[in-house]
């Protein structure tokens, strides 16, 4: 079974009958890449806010447009989500979780 943000994914590039993107991914991909970029950190924001609310219903919430607005940006430059899974994998060999690395191992970043 597919993992729901591949799915997400692929419905970003998906296009319909008349050949349009949905809407809002139409108007967030036309932005450009500062657009996408603002959208990401406003909901990057937006988690940030909920959690120091405690609000945790509010973090599932927007926890979900965030990882759409990521989803996007990972469109708009051609990365795929196999591409994630597979750093994710990497660093969980180096550090046995798939986290941020620590300072001083190497990043191809």
């Amino acid at each position: 079974m597919r993992h729901a943000i591949e799915r997400l994914y692929d419905a970003l590039l998906m296009r319909g009958a008349d050949g349009e993107q949905h809407p809002r991914t139409a108007k967030l991909l036309s932005g450009g890449a500062s657009r996408i970029a603002q959208k990401l950190g406003e909901e990057a924001l937006e988690v940030s806010l909920e959690i120091v609310k405690g609000n945790r219903d509010e973090v599932v919430h927007e926890s979900v447009d965030l990882i759409y607005h990521l989803a996007v940006a990972w469109a708009s430059l051609g990365i795929l989500p196999s591409e994630i899974w597979e750093e994710m994998a990497r660093r969980e060999e180096i550090t046995g979780l798939a986290g941020k690395l620590p300072k001083g191992v190497e990043d191809p970043a």
